[in-house]
């Protein structure tokens, strides 16, 4: 059974560092991708930043060298280091997940059931 677990949100001030951790169990980590998303009140969900099979990632526009996104296989982890933190950044951040052997990602079908990353100004 695949579960996803995220940690590491709080309330932060602006110019700050999150560190989010999804613990994943019940698959192999280096079989899926892998990725982190948020979701504001009254706005859609948006992908913020992935980690594919080999290890390459992809960011949105929006937090790209601000935001770094890495996994431990071994561990079962995926991280997410949030630097620079902007009160635009405030929401809820979920973990996804979804089996793939090819070179691209396919739609996430494992999902989280957030943590919550608040940031004042």
């Amino acid at each position: 059974q695949v579960q996803l677990v995220e940690s590491g949100g709080g309330s932060v001030q602006a110019g700050g560092s999150l560190r989010l951790s999804c613990a994943a169990s019940g698959f192999t980590l280096s079989n899926y991708c892998m990725g982190w998303f948020r979701q504001a009140p009254g706005k859609e969900r948006e992908g913020v930043a992935s980690i594919d099979r080999p290890g390459r990632t992809s960011y949105s526009e929006s937090v790209k060298g601000r935001f770094t996104i890495s996994k431990d296989s071994a561990r079962k982890i995926l991280y997410l280091q949030m630097n620079s933190l902007k009160p635009e950044d405030t929401a809820m951040y979920y973990c996804a997940a979804v089996f793939s052997l090819a070179v691209t990602c396919p739609q996430y079908n494992y999902w989280g059931r957030g943590t919550q990353v608040t940031v004042s100004s």
